[in-house]
């Protein structure tokens, strides 16, 4: 019976075939090595390098991870939570009373802090991170409070039995803080066209548009609204979705 040879395959001459002394396998050129490093490298560098790209386009156009660094949003939100931020609201999605929302700081309500300097290879990949969206912005320029008034509304408090009113309709707010009241402070104010008016769950502990009436009357612009914070996804004993409490405004017609 006659062998076929795999094509390309030496012929046999007949005579067996040894290694050379002291090559038990082939050798594999220094070359061939460094090339195949360098194909390596080049691999992992496209990727890292596209998923750096995707995440960067879904911090831009989609959302954003914030660190919470704040008692103002208790119980709903605590001190070291991260969130998740849909910048498809407002935009696509219409914001509405209720929905929690992290905005800029353009009315300049936070204190003026010492800029820190860091340095150091450690500190550079965090900002970079940061800045493509691996990491939660740590909120040092923005806000997160809760819509309460949309615009053209009138928001006052307090009625008879101590509640906030939008466009006279009480409003039961089941994510206030245990024992705080909905305001220490009585306001009346109609928001602008543009603008919306926020307040911190933890009334008592919160400087929202109440005490910031000199700016804009308190409001805030719709285009400082980075986003509604949407779920918490650290730490992990605290992962959920936040709703919006439809039920607290569903009777308050709109301004």
């Amino acid at each position: 019976m006659t062998r076929l040879r795999d094509e390309g395959a030496q012929a046999w001459s007949g005579e067996p075939e040894f290694p050379a002394k002291g090559t038990d396998e082939p050798h594999r050129p220094a070359s061939s090595v460094g090339h195949a490093v360098l194909v390596m490298l080049r691999e992992v560098t496209l990727v890292v390098g596209i998923a750096l790209g995707l995440s960067l386009l879904i911090k831009t156009f989609l959302m954003q991870a914030f660190y919470i660094p704040s008692e103002s949003m208790q119980n709903t939100l605590q001190v070291g939570d991260r969130v998740l931020v849909s910048k498809l609201t407002p935009g696509p999605f219409d914001l509405h009373r209720g929905d929690i929302v992290v905005f800029s700081d353009s009315g300049h309500w936070l204190p003026a802090t010492a800029g820190e300097s860091h340095a150091g290879v450690g500190e550079a990949v965090r900002n970079v991170l940061t800045f493509v969206g691996l990491l939660p912005a740590d909120s040092s320029d923005h806000l997160i409070k809760r819509v309460i008034g949309m615009p053209g509304d009138t928001v006052a408090c307090c009625d008879s039995k101590g509640r906030v009113t939008v466009n006279g309709v009480a409003v039961n707010e089941p994510y206030l803080y245990p024992g705080n009241s909905p305001s220490e402070e009585d306001f009346t104010v109609t928001v602008p066209a543009g603008s919306v008016w926020v307040m911190g769950d933890h009334r008592a502990n919160s400087q929202d548009s109440r005490y910031h009436r000199s700016v804009r009357d308190g409001t805030v612009p719709i285009d400082d609204v980075v986003g509604r914070a949407f779920v918490v996804v650290w730490p992990l004993d605290r992962t959920g979705v936040l709703h919006r409490p439809s039920d607290a405004f569903q009777a308050v017609s709109n301004g």
